[in-house]
């Protein structure tokens, strides 16, 4: 291997990803996160709390995927 070549990225996530696909995955993943809430829980708990889970959520993928 020389020094230009980069080893294969290992994340969670079971494909291999660049920064922009794990970010998509992560917006698509915080929409629904939205749409669910809104359905299911918002009643009980606010919606901002869902935000605050979906951004560290997107983080996370990003970060780690």
């Amino acid at each position: 291997m020389t020094t230009s070549e980069k080893p294969p990225r290992r994340g969670f996530l079971p494909m291999e990803t660049n920064l922009f696909d794990r970010i998509f995955i992560g917006v698509v993943l915080f929409v629904a996160i939205h749409l669910l809430w809104m359905r299911f829980i918002e009643q009980y708990i606010p919606l901002t709390v869902a935000t605050g889970l979906s951004v560290l959520l997107i983080y996370v993928i990003a970060k780690w995927g």
